[in-house]
């Protein structure tokens, strides 16, 4: 065994710390957004000290990287797993699906999400360019080639992939005013009216 190597390994405690300032941190962005968000704000939902934040991470952003690292990860996976060899309609809807279970299993994540592009992307952009822009690319051509083969309906691949995520989204991004004109509970009837909406759209 590499003993330098095994020196290195984080502890429980370690890990156990970087977990509550990540969740922390989770929270207050999606809240205040990057701006807003401060080292104290972050210190005092983890439970831990300013000093104890800044030994894990070198600052804010340092943070805020982190944690759009994670997500981008989690945020593509859905269109990454549409199978070319499906069936073209039903592995459309059920990226659909996942993209509203994800806004309400995942609100605070989208959020992060949102305020990130609001700002431009500073901070994600390279995710963009690297992993989503060529993952999209991908996507875009295989819906082509199903709507070529009369197997969906004429439609617009990349505006179908904007709706998607615009409709979706939308549950979580702007969840309070979701809340406020259509109750907490309202899941369920945005699944059926989105499964809907998109299989007369995409049905030949």
């Amino acid at each position: 065994m590499n003993i330098e190597a095994a020196s290195k390994k984080p502890s429980r405690i370690q890990l156990r710390n970087r977990k509550l300032i990540l969740e922390a941190a989770l929270d207050v962005f999606s809240k205040h957004g990057y701006r807003g968000a401060t080292l104290d704000q972050i210190a005092e939902a983890s439970g831990l000290s300013k000093p104890n934040i800044l030994y894990y991470f070198d600052g804010k952003e340092a943070i805020h990287i982190s944690l759009l690292g994670q997500l981008m990860d989690k945020w593509l996976a859905p269109m990454a797993q549409i199978d070319p060899a499906g069936e073209p309609l039903e592995e459309i809807l059920r990226y659909v699906h996942r993209k509203i279970e994800m806004s309400f299993e995942y609100p605070r994540e989208s959020r992060l999400f949102a305020n990130e592009i609001l700002q431009g992307a500073p901070r994600i952009s390279p995710h963009l360019e690297a992993d989503l822009k060529p993952l999209v690319e991908r996507t875009v051509t295989l819906i082509q080639g199903w709507v070529d083969a009369g197997r969906l309906a004429q439609v617009d691949p990349m505006q179908l992939i904007f709706s998607i995520w615009a409709t979706t989204q939308h549950y979580a991004d702007f969840d309070a005013q979701v809340q406020v004109l259509a109750g907490a509970d309202v899941r369920a009837e945005a699944e059926v009216y989105l499964d809907t909406m998109f299989r007369r759209l995409l049905t030949v």
